[in-house]
């Protein structure tokens, strides 16, 4: 199913409205064989437990055909030789309505199905007994499995031309339809035409793309309908102002083609067909429905006019963001405890909660900065200058509090980027990069940072090593391994690095407690929360051991034992000593001492080349914990501190990208200086090589500063 049509599962009642290029030919005369599909379809839909609504145009057109051939049936030779006048489009509604209607009774019966005929005038609505004694009439046909068939009564319509007064409740069968949603409270508006959906331009033009996503904030500038549509039909413009206006009342609608005789099916299965309107639409993706390469070339694009700024100029835009993601609290927390809840019912952890939305923007200019000044010659200096990478793919976790640390990041060093986030925080991706953008100025332009909305975009980006310059998958072992494995981009390999922490037979007890507990609870979902805890065998012997897990048994803690654990403690033995739990779970072992509980950290805190983070508590013997700190081999190594501080904004880094298990580039927490790289400026005075032989090298290491 695709993402953006996920609402469709939770669909009951669904009113579908046929217009008459769907329901007659081009000559006028009814298209039997499209009206057939219609009524099977919603046949099968009714079927299903669906309760089904039909709205039908038609009957003008069907009465119009039929009045002319009974005109030409009781005309002479003489009668055919006059100018015919125009039809009078009252009769040709007359006529056309019970013979269209013959028609759709004909057909549902030959499929077992009961209709119903309810004609309408915009006025009626006006009276609440009316609408009232409506809505339970239509309840009552539904729950006897009768499908209801609205049409305007235009035969006594006293309006001329609807598209010249639409000041009624309703001016066509378009609008009928939206106004029947709200009224009979429908989960989802289907309005079939003669094209498969609303188009960027003529549809029967090569260069004109369908809109799968209507964004009203985007395409109701881009769009004329009317006589100068471009879209080639006036009648479009009826049904996109019904589905705007169904859509802002919280009724989904979907415009889509009723040629094929199956779409009415493919919508409510989630196929990404027709275009579809939503209240929550402009949360989805961006305004404009970019491909991979565009978006990626207009994040790049974006990073080079920030570049240009001056670093208070880019720290302005870090305050402003800032300010936007506070006054926009409240929206932010709603989305993603609908996204927490989802997730919870789905069988996910709670843990998609945001924790935190600060960041700190008080750090030395990173951009522009000399790491390197030397003087090769007499006045020929060459200096060696930070500089952005250029554009970022960071492919993140559930967690959406990364989103907004990495946004940061990104502003503050320079870089364009591009996001994607896990399924499970889809509302809160889509709010907190619609807040962040929405604050970078348009000389920059919040195309900057690209919000990546589907996993099949993917495959296309990590191809576009010409325009993307640093992937950082954050996820599981398994995904950084896939990525490597499809891009020749540069990858910074953030995998399942297993934390652990051992407890020394000199640790203080009560401090150990204090940390354990804090490094496995403070926030499970984290990659430095505790995975494993290695206890010295002598604490078993002293009580410590029992005192650390009753800690975290207090804190709701599974505990998963290894071999000598499981066995000593009576728990279930862990399925693997390398497993990132990543909730209130963890694994405890029983190690022999310090030297022991190296190995077990050498040997399964890493993976290929993943290093784990390490912790030691041992306040009484200061070489035992020196001897651990300098021999484990890790990213990261505490003594006496809860592994949670292993944290780029902890580290006073400002925010992190993640944490890197990689020996090249970056390793550890990933903060801004992790996202840049260098340049070489050389500065002479017309001094050239000749083979050398007018320089006087000097090789002189000169103040970072100029004096």
């Amino acid at each position: 199913m695709d993402p953006a049509r996920a609402f469709v599962s939770s669909v009951n009642r669904v009113i579908v409205k046929v217009g008459t290029a769907v329901v007659t030919r081009s000559d006028g005369r009814l298209a039997l064989g499209r009206l057939g599909a219609l009524c099977e379809q919603l046949k099968e839909l009714n079927l299903q437990g669906y309760e089904v609504i039909l709205v039908t145009s038609g009957a003008v057109g069907l009465g119009r055909q039929r009045l002319r051939y009974r005109r030409l049936a009781n005309s002479s030779f003489s009668d055919l030789q006059k100018p015919q006048g125009d039809l009078d489009g009252k009769a040709c509604a007359a006529v056309g309505q019970s013979s269209l209607m013959a028609l759709y009774d004909t057909m549902f019966s030959q499929l077992d199905v009961t209709s119903s005929q309810l004609l309408v005038n915009d006025g009626f609505f006006k009276d609440a007994g009316f609408r009232k004694q409506l809505s339970e009439t239509v309840s009552a046909l539904l729950e006897s499995r009768v499908i209801p068939i609205f049409n305007e009564n235009d035969a006594v319509s006293t309006r001329k031309a609807p598209y010249e007064d639409s000041t009624g409740i309703f001016w066509d069968n378009d609008s009928l339809a939206g106004l029947l949603a709200l009224e009979l409270k429908a989960d989802l508006l289907v309005l079939l035409s003669d094209v498969e959906g609303l188009y960027s331009g003529p549809p029967n033009d090569p260069s004109s793309k369908l809109i799968h996503t209507y964004i009203k904030e985007k395409h109701q500038s881009e769009i004329t309908f009317g006589d100068k549509s471009r879209l080639g039909r006036g009648g479009m413009t009826a049904k996109v102002n019904a589905a705007v206006c169904a859509a802002h009342a919280g009724i989904p609608v979907i415009i889509t083609s009723g040629y094929a005789t199956d779409n009415i099916i493919r919508v409510l299965q989630g196929e990404k067909i027709g275009t579809v309107f939503h209240r929550d639409a402009h949360l989805w993706k961006n305004l404009k429905e970019e491909s991979a390469h565009e978006m990626a070339v207009a994040a790049r694009n974006s990073s080079r006019r920030l570049q240009a700024l001056k670093s208070e100029e880019r720290r302005t835009i870090l305050l402003a963001v800032a300010d936007a993601l506070d006054k926009n609290q409240n929206m932010i927390r709603l989305e993603n405890e609908a996204d927490v809840a989802d997730a919870m019912a789905a069988g996910y952890d709670k843990f998609l909660t945001i924790q935190n939305m600060l960041f700190s923007d008080y750090m030395e200019e990173p951009v522009g900065q000399i790491l390197k000044r030397t003087e090769l010659a007499d006045e020929l200096v060459l200096e060696k200058i930070s500089c952005p990478l250029g554009v970022l793919l960071i492919i993140f976790e559930s967690r959406p509090d990364a989103l907004v640390q990495i946004a940061a990041l990104a502003i503050r060093s320079g870089n364009g980027l591009l996001l994607k986030g896990g399924k499970e925080a889809r509302r809160s991706n889509a709010a907190l990069h619609k807040v962040i953008t929405s604050a970078i100025p348009d000389t920059v332009s919040g195309k900057l940072i690209g919000l990546v909305t589907s996993r099949d975009e993917i495959p296309d980006l990590l191809k576009l090593d010409d325009v993307i310059d640093l992937v950082v998958p954050r996820g599981s072992n398994k995904l950084v391994s896939q990525i490597k494995a499809s891009t020749k981009i540069p990858v910074l390999g953030h995998a399942d690095g297993i934390c652990h922490i051992y407890v020394d037979k000199s640790a203080n007890i009560d401090m150990a407690k204090q940390i354990v507990k804090d490094a496995k609870t403070d926030y499970p979902a984290a990659c430095n929360a505790m995975e494993t805890l290695l206890v010295h065998k002598d604490l078993s012997n002293t009580g410590g051991l029992n005192e650390l897990i009753l800690e975290l048994q207090r804190e709701g803690v599974q505990l998963y034992g290894g071999p000598k654990a499981s066995a000593m403690l009576n728990i279930s033995e862990a399925s693997s000593l390398h497993h990132e739990y990543s909730s209130l779970a963890c694994t405890i072992e029983v190690v022999e001492d310090v030297f022991a509980a190296i190995d077990h950290i050498n040997k399964h805190g890493r993976h290929v080349r993943t290093l784990g983070i390490i912790f030691i508590f041992a306040i009484k013997d200061s070489e035992v914990a020196e001897t651990f700190l300098s021999q484990v081999d890790s990213a990261a190594v505490f003594h006496n501190a809860s592994t949670r501080f292993c944290d780029g904004a902890r580290f006073g880094l400002g925010a992190e990208v993640g944490i890197s298990t990689s020996r090249i580039h970056a390793r550890g927490p990933v903060g801004v200086e992790g996202l840049l790289t260098n340049k070489w400026i050389l500065r002479g005075r017309g001094q050239v090589v000749d083979g050398d032989r007018e320089i006087n090298y000097t090789h002189k290491e000169q103040p970072l500063k100029a004096q």
